[in-house]
C-alpha cells in the first residue's frame, strides 16, 4: 500500500467544485447576456430608451400633483372668497334694514308732529274765527242800539246784583271769585277753567250737577229771553244744543265767563260779547 493512500486530503470535495463552477457559470452567463444585449445594436436599443424615458414620467406626474395642489388651493380661495362676500352680504342687509326701519320711524314721528300742528292751528284759527263773530254781532248790536241812555237800557236787563239771593247768589260769588283765573282748554279748577267748566262748578256750589260740555249746558234749563235775564242764568253762543261757549249772568247787565287763552276769566259787559240765548236752572 502506498504511503500516500492513507492521507487525507484537505480539498473540497469535487462536488461542491462544481457547484461553484456552475454558480459561476451563471453569473458569467447572465453578464454575458447582458453584454450581448449591449452589443448588440440599434435593433435592441428599444428597451433602453423605455428606461431612459422613465424620469421624464416622473416629471410630468409631479407636475400634475402641483398643478392639482394649485387647483385645491384656488378652490379653497375661491369658497374663502365667497364666504367674506356672504358675510359682507349679510351685514349690508341689516344695515339696510335697519336704516329702513329708522326712516320709517322718523317719517311716522315727523307725519305725527305735523298733525300736532295742524290741529293746534285749526284750534286757533276756530277761536279767532269765533271772536271776529262776537266781535262783529257786538258791533252790528251797537250800530242798532244807538247811543241813546234809552237804548241801552233797553238792550241790558235791569236785574243787579246787588240784591241777589239764595241759590243764585252762591253761584254768582264763586263765579265772580274766579275772575282773573286762567283759561285752559280742558281745565276743571281751582286756578284754570274753560267756560263750561266755570258754570259746571258754580253750580256745584248749590248742589246742582250739570253736564260738561257746553252744547249741552245750552238746553240744561228753560230758554229765556236776553231782555228778561236774572242772575245765575247761563248765557251761551251759538245755537242752542250746539253751542261754542257759555258764561254765567251776574246781574247788572254783566257776566263772567272764561273766554279764552289770551283774556282769561274776565267780567264783562253784555255789550261786550253779546250772547245768542240764555237758559234758566233755578
Amino acid at each position: 500500500m502506498s504511503h500516500t493512500a492513507h492521507i487525507l486530503s484537505h480539498r473540497k470535495p469535487r462536488q461542491r467544485a462544481s457547484k461553484s463552477a456552475l454558480r459561476a457559470g451563471v453569473a458569467g452567463g447572465v453578464l454575458s447576456t447582458i453584454a450581448v444585449a449591449g452589443a448588440a445594436g440599434p435593433a435592441q436599443a428599444d428597451p433602453v430608451t423605455q428606461t431612459i424615458e422613465m424620469p421624464t414620467i416622473t416629471s410630468g406626474f409631479s407636475t400634475a400633483v402641483a398643478a392639482s395642489a394649485q387647483a385645491t388651493q384656488q378652490v379653497a380661495l375661491d369658497l374663502e372668497t365667497q364666504a367674506d362676500e356672504d358675510a359682507a352680504a349679510e351685514k349690508a342687509a341689516k344695515t339696510a334694514k335697519k336704516a329702513h326701519a329708522e326712516a320709517v320711524r322718523k317719517a311716522e314721528a315727523k307725519k305725527k308732529a305735523e298733525a300736532a300742528a295742524k290741529a293746534k292751528a285749526e284750534a286757533e284759527a276756530k277761536e279767532r274765527a269765533e271772536r271776529a263773530s262776537r266781535t262783529s254781532e257786538r258791533t252790528t248790536l251797537s250800530a242798532s242800539s244807538g247811543s241813546s241812555d234809552s237804548g241801552s237800557s233797553a238792550s241790558a236787563p235791569s236785574s243787579s246784583s246787588s240784591n241777589v239771593s239764595g241759590s243764585a247768589a252762591s253761584i254768582v260769588a264763586f263765579a265772580k271769585a274766579q275772575v282773573g283765573d286762567a283759561y285752559s282748554l280742558g281745565s276743571t279748577g281751582p286756578n284754570s277753567w274753560d267756560c263750561s267748566s266755570l258754570v259746571q262748578a258754580a253750580y256745584r256750589t248749590v248742589g246742582i250737577d250739570l253736564p260738561r260740555v257746553s252744547q249741552a249746558q245750552s238746553t240744561f234749563g228753560t230758554q229765556v229771553s236776553l231782555d228778561n235775564l236774572q242772575p245765575g242764568d247761563i248765557l251761551y253762543w251759538g245755537s242752542a244744543g250746539s253751542a261754542y261757549h257759555v258764561a254765567v249772568y251776574v246781574g247788572g247787565g254783566q257776566f263772567v265767563g272764561a273766554q279764552n287763552s289770551s283774556t282769561g276769566t274776565v267780567q264783562r259787559s253784555l255789550d261786550y260779547d253779546r250772547p245768542t240765548g240764555a237758559v234758566r236752572v233755578l
